[in-house]
């Protein structure tokens, strides 16, 4: 009886195939859960005690895309031991190539995304990082969900060499219309991996200058020292040179002192040691040098160097103010005159 139960047949195929199938899905089911929680429970575990990050990342993978692909390769191969019409082989065949190209493009978005995210950590936080990271993953997404989109349609069996030429044709009519926002896109892309300047850098551009507020995919805004705001294109950005302040370590300063053509030759001579002693006094300055410098039209041209470290402009100010007022108190206790425009007029009396 019951062997001619399981000999009977529905829809080409014995009661004893079903069967057969039903047992392989459940003993595949059962071992795809066997693997989960023997294997990768102790893996995440084991991952979670390392420094790195690129085993936690594939093993998210393996838990969002690699047991998908796993219970669909085993109710595809179960259901391939069935005899199946034409038609339900071709739906099946479509079902999966759709699953399978969603999957991989799931996993290629992730991978995009993780790359990015590591090359934005280990290159340092800042406030324009979700920001930049949002933009590249959203233009990332749009091609990669193209690619996917034209690879799905090719293999249902759409024909779509017309519609990549159209795009072929259509893609290069854009790229000639919009060759000033591709070129600012590109600029983005060459300051959000090259780094020039970040949010906060002050920087000088050109006869432009202000400290960076925003980023943006075709524009980079700067606020200057009078208040108002700065919009320059990403693409004059990288075709200018910039000056970044912020990461100035240390600061040269140049400046010149220049005393009358009456200032005795011994006085010349004091000048030099007269200016490093007062470099010695002031804390975070270091004198690089001091020379009498030249014969002016009106005056003897002393040039004095130092360093001021960091960055910061107010120090630099500071320090330049104490050593200004330095040098006035010492030359007027020894009497040596600044110099100032003057004209001497000679007159011969016939």
């Amino acid at each position: 009886m019951i062997v001619d139960i399981l000999q009977r047949e529905f829809y080409h195929n014995r009661v004893s195939d079903y069967l057969v199938c039903l047992a392989i899905i459940a003993g595949g089911v059962l071992f795809i859960w066997a693997v989960e929680a023997l294997a990768l429970r102790r893996l995440k575990k084991w991952a979670d005690t390392t420094s790195t990050t690129i085993d936690n990342f594939l093993i998210g993978r393996v838990r969002s895309t690699g047991l998908p692909l796993a219970y669909l390769g085993l109710f595809q191969a179960a259901l391939r031991t069935l005899s199946l019409t034409p038609r339900v082989e071709r739906i099946l065949d479509g079902a999966g190539i759709v699953l399978l190209t969603l999957l991989s493009i799931a996993f290629v978005v992730a991978l995009i995304r993780y790359a990015f995210e590591e090359y934005i950590r280990k290159r340092g936080e800042d406030a324009s990082r979700d920001r930049a990271l949002k933009g590249v993953i959203g233009i990332a997404k749009v091609l990669v969900w193209v690619a996917g989109t034209l690879f799905l349609l090719d293999n249902l069996g759409f024909r779509i060499s017309t519609v990549v030429a159209g795009l072929g044709i259509g893609g290069i009519a854009v790229a000639l219309a919009a060759q000033t926002v591709l070129g600012d896109l590109f600029a983005y892309f060459t300051i959000l991996f090259d780094r020039p300047f970040e949010i906060g850098d002050f920087v000088v551009v050109g006869e432009f200058q202000g400290t960076v507020e925003r980023l943006g995919i075709k524009t980079t805004r700067l606020a200057s020292l009078g208040g108002e705001q700065i919009v320059m294109s990403n693409k004059d950005l990288t075709d200018s040179r910039v000056r970044n302040y912020k990461r100035m370590a240390r600061r040269r300063v140049v400046f010149r002192v220049g005393v009358t053509y009456q200032t005795p030759a011994e006085h010349l001579g004091e000048i030099p040691g007269i200016v490093a002693d007062i470099f010695r006094e002031i804390e975070g300055i270091a004198l690089d040098r001091v020379h009498f410098f030249s014969f002016g039209d009106f005056s003897l041209v002393y040039e004095i160097v130092y360093f001021v470290d960091g960055n910061d402009f107010p120090r630099y100010m500071d320090a330049q103010q104490k050593v200004n007022l330095r040098i006035y108190e010492e030359f007027g206790k020894r009497r040596i005159e600044f110099a100032y425009p003057t004209q001497t007029l000679y007159l011969n009396k016939d």
